[in-house]
């Protein structure tokens, strides 16, 4: 039975790259006369297969069946260690382990001043990179060391090394708070999603202020800010304050702009903050930023004005796409989006042992509401149903929630009317159980539930009464969200003025560039 999806050391050797799989037989070889080795049999025979295959394995190599296991894992280990040495996988932090190790073994050995030498220069270099945790490491080893290694300088080194010390440890603690409140508030957006009432909101911003350290801006390294505007940043999100999540996202890419170092060491929060600005831009409708900044971050992927390698180059796929199909939506350009969509899915197919399942659902819903926008229905609701179907995901519940909201107005749309009071009824008790009937929501169904029985003659009066009744809460601090994810609005304009859904929002793109 094929095992690729859960075979850890299957999917590190299909990881390999053709240099990394040459390095490691390499090194490999080092170790002595390996073409007889288990681990090696392995290696060649795994390299071979399309799909993990327990059987072909013990047929193709010596390994009896009981020492499998022991021979998977000293090969995983042994590519580990090949693919440590290889100075594409070094970074800063990497780099000042490595020398932090090299230190401990020179103390192991009696040659205090070496080590000391050593540490002196790692530690400087640790603090110049906001690696406070390291740096802190790097002290502790040194007073350790200094207590045994008696010097006439003693006595000022240990005062030096204790303020020292001090120092770096007020600097970890803060770091450690501000990251502790960003996970926490990341988390909180992921379960709870954006704030529903005044009592939610409360709650939310008691505890913000209440875990929030007390903080210098002026003291504070480029990692205490960064983990600063995440959280800010999260909290944002979580209020549904938009400005002030394009305020936070900008601060954190302005930090790796004034700060290019930081795009090679901490490359993966670089991208995240640019797909955060974008997102920012995107619910606030600035086309134009928006714009701009897409076409930064794709320069910045073509010019690899990062560290480039395979987690990377997934994640700058992931945001850069998702980020283009968004234009089309801010622009009306929907016919123009379907065009994208083959490409995307190509991608996608490309990187789908990277890519986890909760974005490619994100995706499916962009393209069916692209479907939306250019009037093909029937392809929205397939892609509507991949989402609704897709029981092994525990995906965000907001995603859930209008995934079958936009699946009601596409089967009207359609003319697949005949199971539609169905629908609305199964669609009605999910969001009651996901507690996402907000009034927007409830208002709309309770439309779409009533029209069997409004004459031909009225239809237009209805929905322009229902635009009337929903405009209100176009920005309203609890219920905007709701149109984010639909554009209920301009699809009522386009109903009451019989026009293509597309030409409504192409004409308010037009006005917010002006």
């Amino acid at each position: 039975m094929s095992m690729e999806k859960n075979d850890t050391l299957f999917l590190l050797v299909k990881s390999l790259t053709k240099s990394e799989k040459r390095q490691f037989k390499l090194y490999a070889g080092r170790l002595g006369d390996n073409s007889e080795k288990n681990f090696m049999a392995l290696f060649s025979v795994l390299d071979k297969m399309d799909v993990f295959d327990e059987k072909a394995i013990l047929q193709k190599t010596n390994i009896k069946k009981q020492q499998l296991s022991n021979s998977k894992a000293h090969l995983y280990r042994q590519i580990l260690v090949s693919l440590k040495l290889n100075p594409f996988h070094q970074n800063i932090k990497s780099q000042i382990r490595e020398q932090l190790d090299f230190a401990t073994i020179l103390y192991n050995k009696g040659l205090h001043k070496q080590s000391l030498k050593v540490l002196d220069k790692t530690k400087n270099i640790a603090l110049l990179n906001d690696e406070n945790n390291l740096a802190y490491e790097i002290v502790e080893l040194e007073k350790i060391i200094e207590s045994q290694y008696i010097t006439r300088s003693l006595s000022s080194r240990a005062d030096d090394l204790i303020s020292q010390s001090k120092e770096i440890s007020n600097r970890v603690i803060i770091l450690s708070k501000l990251s502790n409140l960003s996970l926490q508030l990341y988390s909180i957006l992921l379960k709870k999603g954006y704030v529903r009432t005044d009592e939610d909101f409360e709650e939310v911003k008691m505890y913000f202020e209440s875990n929030l350290p007390l903080y210098q801006i002026s003291e504070l390294g480029v990692k205490e800010k960064l983990f600063l505007y995440k959280a800010l940043l999260w909290y944002s999100f979580i209020t549904q304050n938009f400005v002030s999540c394009y305020k936070y996202s900008q601060k954190w890419v302005d930090l790796f702009y004034y700060n290019p170092t930081m795009k090679k060491n901490n490359p993966v929060f670089y991208l995240k903050g640019i797909n955060y600005l974008l997102e920012s831009l995107f619910l606030i409708q600035h086309v134009t930023k928006f714009k701009s900044t897409l076409h930064y971050l794709e320069e910045e992927i073509k010019q690899h004005n990062f560290l480039f390698n395979e987690n990377t180059e997934s994640l700058a796929f992931l945001y850069l796409y998702l980020n283009k199909i968004n234009l089309y939506f801010l622009e009306g350009n929907f016919n123009e989006g379907i065009d994208f969509i083959p490409e995307v899915i190509d991608e996608i197919d490309n990187y789908k042992q990277k890519t986890d399942g909760h974005h490619i659902m994100v995706f499916y819903y962009k393209f069916a509401s692209l479907y939306f926008g250019d009037q093909q229905y029937e392809k929205c609701i397939f892609y509507l149903e991949k989402i609704i179907k897709n029981k092994e995901l525990k995906m965000r519940e907001d995603l859930l929630c209008f995934s079958r909201i936009l699946n009601l107005v596409a089967h009207y749309e359609a003319g697949l009317d005949q199971n539609l009071e169905a629908l609305i009824k199964s669609t009605y008790k999910f969001l009651i159980k996901m507690n996402e009937l907000h009034i927007v929501q409830k208002k709309f169904i309770t439309f779409l539930r009533n029209l069997s029985s409004i004459y031909p003659h009225e239809l237009k009066g209805a929905f322009i009464d229902l635009h009337r009744e929903l405009k209100v809460y176009e920005n309203h601090p609890y219920e905007k969200r709701s149109f984010m994810y639909l554009d209920i609005i301009s699809w009522l304009e386009s109903k009451i003025y019989n026009v293509p859904v597309e030409s409504i929002i192409k004409k308010k793109a037009l006005k917010k560039y002006k």
